[in-house]
């Protein structure tokens, strides 16, 4: 299937990262290359796109669909690794990065990904193939303490202790290998009046196994703190998260270094003497507009934060 994704709030990110078209720009989620090859319109032949993604085929797409363009570097990693990438490039200055948080609509739509409870597949997850701890390790390996931990905390889902509960005793029969096998747990775990409420039932499971899989929260924090220490003044970061968690770990991360000052608030002056790293472009996140939610639903829940480094 070909490599898609239709990129959310594209107009948005576009004008966040105040492009400057002689400038290096870095798109840590290349994806279907929908953000990158809109930047790379605004860039002349002395600027720079740096693609990085942790999946192949995205990689692959994007070498295809940008091969039109000279100034482009690809690198199959995980953004979470900016600093060690730039240093191996050995490119200095950087103008704006973007991450976009999102699945791809390929990966949610290619079935034997595993990432969708609307197709049945074997139960993988992995955002980079090269991996070998899959969906199936967690569903199977994980004790129920574990697996409440993160259907509960990840996944935000309150019928996770049954989830958990259900998960280990049909497990103790044979393994659990499916998408569809676990939708049908999850079904049978939460009671049919609250199945017919809210979301697909088996939505935040699987958000939840999904961030595990791929340590998607864990690397958060940092991989912020990175960007926005590998750019120059003046220059932009610009993220689009898909759900709270996300969010606000980025919101936090982006007011911490904001107002770093550690001095208790009744002192006259700071003696802590901690500068501020970055200026908060969006006070509150930017969303899509109607008219995109129409056109892909998939764009519902994104939320787009922009800081500019001081």
């Amino acid at each position: 299937m070909e490599f898609s994704h239709v990129s959310v709030l594209l107009n948005e990110c576009i004008d966040g990262l105040n492009i400057r078209e002689s400038g290096i720009y870095l798109d840590g989620t290349l994806g279907g290359a929908g953000h990158s090859g809109e930047i790379l319109k605004h860039l002349n032949s002395a600027g720079v796109l740096i693609g990085v993604d942790q999946d192949n085929n995205a990689i692959n797409a994007s070498k295809e669909k940008l091969k039109k363009y000279e100034n482009v570097v690809y690198v199959h990693n995980n953004f979470s690794q900016i600093k060690n990438i730039l240093k191996e490039l050995n490119i200095e200055g950087r103008d704006g990065i973007l991450l976009d948080l999102g699945v791809s609509s390929h990966q949610l739509d290619v079935p034997e990904r595993g990432f969708s409870y609307m197709n049945n597949a074997p139960l993988d997850m992995r955002m980079d193939m090269a991996t070998d701890f899959s969906a199936m390790d967690i569903i199977n390996g994980y004790s129920k303490e574990e697996l409440l931990r993160v259907i509960r905390d990840y996944g935000e889902e309150k019928w996770a202790s049954r989830i958990a509960e259900f998960i280990v005793r049909e497990r103790s029969n044979k393994p659990i290998e499916t998408t569809f096998e676990l939708v049908d747990i999850i079904k049978a775990a939460i009671p049919a009046a609250a199945r017919r409420e809210g979301p697909h039932p088996a939505k935040r499971t699987f958000q939840a196994i999904r961030i595990e899989v791929n340590k998607e929260l864990e690397i958060l924090k940092n991989a912020v703190n990175d960007c926005i220490s590998v750019l120059k003044p003046g220059g932009r970061l610009c993220i689009i998260t898909f759900h709270s968690l996300e969010d606000r770990i980025v919101k936090n991360v982006y007011k911490e270094m904001e107002n770093p000052c550690t001095c208790p608030p009744g002192f006259p002056i700071c003696v802590c003497n901690k500068k501020p790293d970055i200026k908060i472009i969006t006070r509150k996140p930017v969303v899509p507009t109607m008219e995109e939610i129409e056109l892909n639903p998939r764009s519902r829940s994104a939320k787009l934060r922009i800081a500019e480094k001081i």
